[in-house]
């Protein structure tokens, strides 16, 4: 039910641009917010093969999509594959088991290296991982051992994010307190040795929390001045207008940013 509705609200877009009929020309398509791999693969065919049926896709396209290693198979790629995909992001946060345990987000470093060998085995061109300082119970040997596994597996991006504690928004955050979090000067400790150990395993530092080898378009995109940032993070390009299918997603209209309901029935 939630892909067919998502399928009608492009329909309703098509409609307001005049393109019932035509093909809408993409060049770029992020499918996140979340984790898409919870979709099986039937539903994830249903969802892209509808989507892209009404566009003509742009000779320079890059489609990107957020996976969560504890619930992405192999299967789940190949169809990600068919559709174009060539980019894809794991959320990892941190390896330590004390800090995956609070945080009840247990992934194994093992899980991470299949989803990333598949990827490349299929031709995905780029990974990225997310990785979060400032975690409860994080310390700074919990940060050099997750970026110790990480620099072994040689992801193209990575997101080293800053944690943000809103425990009146997200309710799993409620199972530990500020107590449990490290201090302001903590926090930005944890930043610095991780950004330390990233650059002198060959990342490029860009803007304020992406990192990217020399060879990957971020990096060629600060030398080249191309830069772009819009509010899903750091782009190697600019495009808009952003069409934003789906429950929370924000679309850029050229004038204005615009996001839809965040509560499902809200939505539907």
């Amino acid at each position: 039910p939630y892909t067919a509705t998502v399928l009608q609200e492009f329909d309703l877009y098509r409609e307001k641009l005049n393109l019932t009929g035509k093909k809408l020309k993409l060049s770029e398509l992020h499918l996140g917010g979340g984790t898409p791999t919870f979709f099986t693969p039937t539903e994830l065919t249903h969802l892209l093969g509808g989507i892209l049926e009404h566009c003509e896709i742009h000779p320079d396209y890059e489609f990107s999509i957020e996976v969560d290693p504890r619930v992405t198979s192999k299967e789940h790629l190949e169809v990600l594959k068919k559709f174009h995909f060539k980019r894809i992001s794991l959320g990892i946060q941190d390896f330590d088991p004390k800090v995956q345990d609070i945080v009840h987000r247990i992934q194994s470093v093992e899980q991470v290296r299949k989803i990333t060998d598949d990827a490349r085995a299929l031709g995905f061109t780029s990974v990225n991982y997310d990785l979060i300082y400032g975690l409860p119970l994080q310390t700074i040997n919990s940060v050099e051992q997750t970026i110790a596994h990480v620099i072994t597996l040689k992801p193209d991006r990575i997101a080293f994010y800053g944690y943000a504690h809103v425990p009146w928004i997200k309710a799993s955050q409620r199972r530990f307190t500020e107590a449990d979090l490290p201090s302001g000067d903590e926090k930005r400790a944890l930043y610095e040795r991780g950004r330390e150990l990233l650059e002198k395993s060959g990342y490029i530092e860009i803007g304020m929390d992406h990192f990217a080898l020399k060879t990957d378009s971020l990096s060629s995109a600060v030398a080249d001045k191309t830069l772009h940032r819009n509010f899903m993070g750091y782009t190697s390009r600019n495009v808009s207008p952003i069409l934003a299918l789906g429950v929370s997603a924000i679309g850029d209209a050229w004038t204005a940013f615009a996001q839809n309901e965040k509560l499902l029935e809200t939505y539907t």
